[in-house]
């Protein structure tokens, strides 16, 4: 099935502080992210309407992100080191 990538603007905003390396890793994995969430599900978590959100561990980096099935959208939610918890 094929899925549409929309990206969080705190997400956007983040992405630019970093190093163009990492940026191209992040919107890379993004995009491998919506062509086969499933393979990039590390961990779950429920949000606070108990949907489930996924979180992929890349690098240094975790991406949460969640499958909306009924709009066949990706939508990436938060971008934070993995080691601390996000800002949000």
């Amino acid at each position: 099935m094929n899925y549409r990538l929309l990206i969080d603007y705190e997400v956007i905003e983040y992405l630019e502080t970093l190093p163009r390396r990492e940026r191209r890793l992040l919107r890379n994995r993004f995009v491998a992210i919506r062509d086969d969430p499933q393979k990039f599900s590390d961990y779950t978590e429920p949000d606070h309407t108990s949907r489930r959100v996924d979180i992929h561990i890349c690098g240094k980096y975790a991406v949460k992100f969640w499958q909306d099935h009924a709009d066949r959208h990706i939508k990436i939610l938060d971008l934070h080191f993995a080691d601390k918890p996000p800002l949000k």
